[in-house]
């Protein structure tokens, strides 16, 4: 990939420091809504095209997430070159707050795969613009549970708009990725009175069903998974989970899940219709997390965030609502109410206060 071939984006940063093996590249999006918010991925990628693919690729998806949410954000992303249980250290994650906090607020970083809050504590002590921060540092702690908490309420719309209820009670639901965001949103299905089929790739997340959740059903591998009787199939792994292959031999009425850049191709959401799958956009339904983040910049409070977050199932109605008027799949019709919020609200900027 041709490093200047990044023309839809404001700016892109490249980040090296020998003496600790940092490599890092900052994406920003968008700033028309705000400053850009988004997770540093701490990731072993294969080279340096795939690791520039995958922040361009991210920090645009922010932009639309933080836009649908509502949020007065942009959207970022960073991506740390390198793998997390090797090169990870104090100096290397303090060297990497030394390039956030010289962007000066243009980007406010968070956690994402490969990093966690304890880390973000440790960016936190070279700027002023990490979020996702521990609970003892003055942060929201782990982001994982609005995030699920969000997606659930995603699903919820779905289920109104597909059965005419939001109660997913009796309904099957298969999660592909017993992560943390996975972990919570069982619990919320469960408790909702859904049944759960689950895979993962970790024998210790596998081992944790059977040890939380007996009632869980496992199955080896995402391939059982996709082809059993669900209802709803929630995809919690990494992006790509809805491909050419995938989509059509997926059994579920609903996909709903936490995974970001869940279609592999932009052909992905015409074909999920063709096939009456009913998609609620990634961007959309998983953006608790970043509501967590986002309220934490202002101090956080729990009870405000996760009111924001259960704000998800009117935005998921909307959107759907909007994809049947306008005869559009539904990421489609996601991405044209936060193109139009961009343009409308960021417009605004363009008056000056004196």
């Amino acid at each position: 990939m041709d490093v200047f071939d990044v023309n839809e984006h404001e700016q892109v940063v490249f980040c090296q420091d020998r003496a600790t093996g940092l490599k890092a590249i900052i994406g920003i999006y968008s700033t028309a809504l705000g400053p850009a918010l988004g997770g540093t991925r701490f990731f072993p990628y294969e080279n340096e095209a795939a690791a520039l693919s995958d922040v361009l690729k991210l920090s645009r998806g922010m932009a639309y997430k933080n836009a649908m949410a509502g949020l007065d954000l942009g959207g970022g992303k960073a991506v740390i070159w390198g793998d997390p249980e090797r090169i990870k250290s104090e100096a290397l994650l303090r060297a990497y707050g030394r390039f956030v906090e010289s962007l000066n607020g243009r980007y406010y970083t968070a956690c994402d795969v490969g990093t966690y809050v304890q880390d973000m504590d440790m960016v936190a002590r070279e700027t002023r613009f990490a979020t996702g921060r521990s609970v003892e540092h003055g942060g929201a702690g782990d982001s994982s549970v609005l995030t699920a908490w969000g997606v659930f309420q995603g699903m919820r719309a779905a289920a109104e708009h597909t059965w005419g209820t939001p109660s997913l009670r009796g309904r099957t639901i298969g999660v592909s990725g017993l992560g943390k965001v996975g972990r919570h949103l069982t619990g919320h299905l469960l408790d909702d009175g859904a049944n759960v089929i689950a895979t993962d790739v970790s024998e210790a997340a596998l081992t944790w069903a059977r040890t939380t959740h007996p009632q869980v059903q496992l199955v080896d591998g995402t391939t059982e998974l996709i082809t059993a009787d669900l209802d709803v199939y929630a995809p919690c792994a990494l992006g790509g989970a809805l491909n050419d292959e995938t989509v059509p031999v997926l059994r579920a009425r609903v996909v709903a899940g936490a995974a970001n850049n869940q279609l592999a191709h932009a052909g992905i959401g015409k074909l999920l219709e063709d096939h009456g799958i009913l998609y609620t956009p990634d961007y959309v339904v998983n953006a608790g997390g970043v509501i967590q983040v986002a309220d934490e910049i202002h101090g956080f409070d729990f009870s405000r965030a996760k009111l924001r977050a259960t704000g998800i199932f009117e935005t998921t109605r909307r959107l759907l609502k909007l994809s049947g008027e306008e005869g559009v799949p539904p990421a489609i019709a996601a991405d044209r109410l936060a193109e139009r919020r961009m343009a409308e609200v960021g417009r605004l900027r363009s008056i000056h206060l004196g």
